[in-house]
């Protein structure tokens, strides 16, 4: 499912403001000429004020990535959550105007999404409503019990069905492969790869035998990448962000990343956001021992992402040491420590 470096190279070319306004006038959302770019590296995310006073949110995304299918069912399931009244910004029907006389040509590629052609693209793309929020204290405990009881929420809406075209989260696809892809383009540097290789070798041995001693493991669809980035607080509580990378996978996946601290800190916080969860959905305690394995597939997959979109030319301003042996070294150092991580007993709550 992921693009080759080619399809990167320098995508969003074409993608200035005059045409993303074009693009949103031709599906009837005009704009009062306002947008403001947000903070995302994988898509063009922009809030766009429209001359009906409505203030939306227009994600495009990166030329290559998913497939139609794959962006649609990640639609359809925030279109599902959003129903079950779980707080989530939804994707809006998107209807082309044929008679819009404007430059971009849009087409529709589905309900709610919407494409036109220009440099660097084809572009697809998406409007939600704007959601406002301020980070979540999780210093407190009935701040976490209130994100866990969501989480538990989606989690119960998610077991309901299953997706078809979303990438699944398990040692093959986000360790394996992307170790793989990795030391087939020689992106690690000489110096550092005997090291790296060895360590991710015995990290990847480490998180099959984790998750091989799970039978009958539960997969069910989720958020995905539910940190507290993607997590927006009001006085109504949670709000949840981007299910651009909607997985099938263990429900720990989207539990883990709540987590930071000492391993007391640690508990203590699982323990806030299991009373919360389990109110809603049943958890399999068994996946707890799948925390740090789950968090040494993040660390070689986070490395592939940045290699595979090399050729953007916002990668190589945000990531500057990614070349150096530094970088590589560093990630040989984590990894080590992941095994011996690996082999502690698991967090218990």
């Amino acid at each position: 499912m992921s693009p080759t470096p080619a399809e990167n190279d320098t995508p969003y070319a074409g993608l200035d403001p005059e045409v993303v306004l074009d693009a949103l006038d031709a599906v009837g959302l005009r704009g009062d000429g306002r947008l403001i770019q947000l903070n995302s590296y994988e898509n063009r995310v922009f809030q766009v004020f429209l001359e009906d006073g409505r203030v939306v949110v227009a994600k495009f995304y990166r030329p290559g990535r998913w497939s139609d299918a794959q962006i649609l069912e990640e639609h359809a399931f925030a279109i599902e959550l959003a129903a079950k009244e779980i707080p989530l910004a939804a994707p809006w029907p998107l209807t082309p105007d044929p008679q819009s006389l404007r430059a971009v040509q849009v087409t529709s590629r589905g309900p709610t999404l919407a494409a036109f052609d220009t440099v660097g693209g084809p572009y697809r793309f998406t409007v939600t409503a704007r959601m406002a929020g301020r980070a979540p204290e999780v210093e407190d405990p009935s701040v976490l019990e209130w994100i866990g009881r969501f989480i538990g929420r989606i989690h119960a809406i998610g077991a309901t069905g299953r997706f078809e075209t979303r990438m699944a989260l398990n040692p093959t696809t986000y360790g394996t492969e992307p170790r793989d892809w990795l030391l087939a383009q020689d992106i690690v540097p000489p110096d550092a790869l005997t090291a790296w290789r060895s360590m991710a070798e015995s990290a990847l041995e480490q998180v099959r035998e984790a998750f091989e001693g799970i039978t009958s493991l539960k997969l069910l669809r989720l958020h995905g990448d539910c940190h507290l980035g993607n997590i927006l607080w009001t006085d109504a509580g949670p709000h949840f962000v981007d299910l651009d990378d909607a997985v099938t996978g263990p429900a720990v996946q989207d539990l883990w990343m709540l987590l930071s601290g000492s391993r007391a800190e640690q508990t203590r916080q699982l323990g806030a956001v299991l009373d919360g969860y389990e109110q809603f959905m049943d958890f399999d305690r068994r996946e707890l021992a799948l925390i740090e394995p789950l968090r040494t597939l993040r660390m070689i997959h986070h490395s592939a992402w940045i290699a595979r979109r090399w050729k953007d030319p916002a990668f190589p301003i945000a990531f500057p040491w990614f070349e150096s042996p530094s970088y590589w070294m560093e990630q040989a150092t984590r990894l080590r420590d992941q095994i011996e991580a690996m082999a502690e007993a698991p967090l218990v709550a």
